[in-house]
């Protein structure tokens, strides 16, 4: 299927490993343009040598200077913005609510959220200027469920899903749709962390907090990155142009988080 996104320029941040780089890759087989922006030295030298013709900025979305320098980097690069895929975020603690240290609260609302406003507010002022504008802003499913022992992340997935609703209500007058992905359990290193961690908070084993986790989805099966980047790449052709406001969900249907 030609998804007729050829020269679309992307924006995809923490895009040099896990789910970014599967957004990354979908994307330039489409024949889009994409910069992209990791907090990882390393992964973005590998990005590099993988996709040359992918622009690379070294940025924390937290930091407004980064971010700022980040447009900078990819609106010379690509010549203007036409898709902007906030997907910056980290797991935050686990632990429960009395037990989490205040920086780490901030440090993952920082980045998971506010790292979106970040780069979104630089974003719109080019988006408005496309004939094809998009932004996807990736949740989670903690975004749509309580998360027992992983507060801080829930709130920010929450909020990311208020601010996708919104910000569609808002740039709508300008053709520019606002989406938000909720992933379910994502094959890779990071979903295996959560799972070990929340183990260990549990005091059960890693099978056994698997198991628990896979007893609420209907499809017991993990989601891969290269499912949500397909979605992500179909909602920013113009095939999506009237799909904007959702909470995109691909997860099995989960029902529940343990």
């Amino acid at each position: 299927m030609d998804l007729g996104i050829s020269g679309l320029r992307v924006l995809v941040t923490a895009g040099a490993s896990g789910i970014g780089l599967a957004i990354v890759d979908a994307f330039t087989r489409e024949g889009a343009r994409v910069h992209v922006c990791d907090v990882d030295e390393a992964a973005l030298a590998k990005l590099r040598r993988a996709h040359p013709a992918v622009g690379a900025t070294r940025c924390d979305v937290a930091s407004r200077d980064d971010v700022a320098r980040l447009f900078r980097d990819a609106s010379a690069g690509l010549g203007g913005l036409d898709c902007l895929v906030n997907n910056a975020g980290i797991a935050g603690p686990t632990g429960r609510i009395e037990d989490i240290h205040p920086e780490d609260w901030d440090r993952c609302l920082a980045i998971d959220l506010t790292g979106q406003f970040n780069c979104a507010r630089l974003a719109i002022p080019f988006l408005k200027l496309s004939t094809n504008a998009s932004m996807m802003n990736v949740s989670s499913l903690a975004g749509k469920h309580g998360f027992a022992l992983r507060a801080p992340y829930a709130a920010a997935k929450w909020g990311v899903i208020g601010f996708t609703k919104s910000a569609a209500i808002e740039l709508g007058a300008f053709g520019i749709r606002v989406n938000a992905l909720l992933p379910g359990l994502v094959a890779g290193d990071r979903q295996r962390r959560v799972l070990e961690a929340k183990s260990q908070a549990r005091g059960i084993s890693y099978a056994e907090m698997e198991d628990l986790a896979f007893s609420f989805t209907s499809i017991k099966e993990y989601v891969t990155p290269e499912q949500l980047a397909d979605l992500v790449v179909f909602t920013a052709s113009p095939r999506g142009r009237t799909i904007s406001g959702q909470s995109l969900a691909v997860c099995g249907d989960t029902n529940m988080l343990g």
